[in-house]
């Protein structure tokens, strides 16, 4: 494994699973050796109570109790870890059967669950920018997004920019609530999910300067749970359906 380049070992990793390589046998190993599926459980664990920000191949290596050396025979760098991870929480959504009549409640869906995914690890979702994803899993995410838009008579161009858009909505939604959760935590900054003193202090901004912001105070803070997230996701829905 360690005379793999890492390049090629990354590339092999994301290929179909290949059965007659799976039927060989295996050379002896050393007892109890890190696999990658411990890796990333081990890395989803201390960003579930540490938060993304916290994971680094350093303690990574220490939650698994070895060197960081040992996490290269398996993991190419931070940004292969980071697709690992996405590529988990990617395996857990459910993809439904591309319907056209249902398509809008589809697409929603998928986003939904992957929102759910996303905040169960503060801030993972950073992870998830600015990836080009070779894991199958995220790919197989791609492919059944396409599918439902496809199906809803999406111009294959709008479905495939449309897709970018919305899993960037996503995952920026999520990275946000993680940090605004995070900051709710400190004791000059708990106003932050405050609906009451949002209101307070935009209603008290002079009128003749903020005319329109202290009218619509309540507008502005308007919104419970994901209501917002469950606003944005129509609103792009029924732009694609005009064109």
């Amino acid at each position: 494994m360690g005379r793999v380049n890492p390049r090629e070992r990354r590339a092999a990793r994301h290929q179909p699973p290949n059965p007659d390589a799976e039927a060989a046998p295996r050379p002896r190993r050393r007892k109890a050796p890190i696999t990658v599926e411990q890796v990333i459980d081990t890395a989803l664990d201390v960003v579930a109570t540490e938060g993304y920000e916290a994971l680094t191949m350093r303690r990574l290596a220490g939650a698994l109790d070895t060197g960081p050396a040992s996490l290269y025979a398996h993991v190419v760098n931070k940004a292969d870890l980071d697709e690992l991870l996405i590529g988990r929480l990617c395996a857990e959504l459910v993809l439904p059967e591309a319907d056209p009549a249902a398509w809008r409640n589809q697409i929603r869906g998928v986003c939904a669950q992957m929102r759910d995914q996303y905040l169960k690890y503060p801030g993972i979702s950073r992870a998830a920018l600015a990836m080009a994803p070779t894991d199958l899993e995220i790919v197989r995410v791609g492919e059944g997004l396409l599918a439902i838009l496809l199906a809803g008579g999406v111009a294959p161009q709008a479905a495939a920019w449309a897709i970018d858009a919305l899993l960037l909505y996503v995952a920026a939604y999520c990275l946000e609530v993680s940090i605004a959760r995070r900051r709710s935590t400190q004791d000059d900054a708990a106003w932050v999910l405050d609906r009451a003193e949002l209101l307070r202090r935009f209603t008290a901004l002079p009128v003749e300067t903020f005319p329109h912001t202290t009218r619509h105070a309540a507008e502005l803070t308007a919104g419970e749970g994901h209501d917002r997230f469950d606003f944005t996701l129509a609103l792009m829905v029924d732009g694609l359906e005009r064109r």
